[in-house]
């Protein structure tokens, strides 16, 4: 019991990695465009099986059709690249006991889950080289002003490893996913819009930037209002897989009780 106590505590630490995406422009689950990821976090130790860990993390997703095998996809010819601002609190269980400073139970995997709350600006790059982002455009027919919102939430859960370096620094590493509630975070849902009406409503950039497919004869093309441009049945994902380095900054111990005192390291834990 006294033990589990000494387990009791904060945690701080940052982490760097990379993130990915998976969604209407990556059905393939290809893993070749890794972008940085990175963030911080503050953890709070219940016992040596049970935290709490609050964070905030920056990643960078994209996707190109260009690198599908789907016929389909590559004929779409889409792209995008989007910065995701990502505020996450979640749950951890250790499969092992945890004891920092011990000798014996220093490494465990975890598990955990919680909850996301994100924001996001899909944006793509004209033939020309030029950046442009794509929500405004209204790419599939959205009214100006109801276009899909740039902050959504997500269902966050993932597994990982810990173990001490010293009492105080430990290392972790962990792959996090995130199921999110949108499927705008490549601007690609539904169908083409009537996209004579987009060019006449918004403008020749948002009849390009909606529809970028390849041309069977060079000089024409296929009219693809109305037709399937993406999959709504699923919304988008996002990962992190990343490294971290933790301080602890010993037991929470009552000021009152132990003014002046510091923080004792853990006794060895009996079985």
């Amino acid at each position: 019991m006294h033990a589990q106590l000494q387990m009791r505590g904060l945690e701080a630490g940052v982490w760097a990695g990379t993130a990915y995406y998976l969604g209407d422009l990556n059905t393939e689950f290809r893993f070749n465009r890794p972008n940085l990821a990175l963030g911080a976090a503050g953890r709070y130790n219940f016992n040596h099986r049970l935290a709490a860990r609050a964070s905030i993390n920056y990643g960078r997703v994209s996707a190109r059709d260009s690198d599908s095998k789907n016929t389909f996809e590559r004929e779409r010819n889409l792209s995008f690249y989007s910065d995701v601002y990502d505020i996450t609190g979640q749950f951890e269980f250790n499969f092992l006991p945890y004891y920092h400073g011990s000798p014996d139970y220093f490494f465990t995997p975890y598990a955990f889950v919680g909850f996301s709350v994100f924001g996001y600006n899909p944006k793509a790059l004209t033939n020309r080289g030029r950046v442009i982002a794509l929500q405004p455009l209204g790419t599939e027919g959205q009214p100006q002003g109801q276009e899909y919102k740039r902050i959504s939430a997500a269902l966050a859960y993932g597994v990982g490893v810990r173990w001490d370096l010293t009492y105080e620094l430990s290392l972790d590493v962990s792959l996090s996913l995130r199921n999110t509630l949108t499927d705008y975070l490549d601007d690609v849902s539904t169908t083409y819009p009537d996209l004579d009406r987009l060019r006449e409503q918004r403008g020749d950039l948002s009849y390009v930037m909606s529809d970028r497919s390849k041309s069977p004869v060079e000089g024409e093309r296929t009219p693809r209002s109305f037709t399937q441009r993406g999959d709504d049945s699923l919304n988008d994902h996002y990962m992190f897989l990343g490294m971290g380095i933790n301080y602890y900054f010993g037991d929470v111990l009552c000021p009152k009780v132990h003014k002046g005192k510091k923080p004792r390291k853990p006794k060895r834990p009996k079985h």
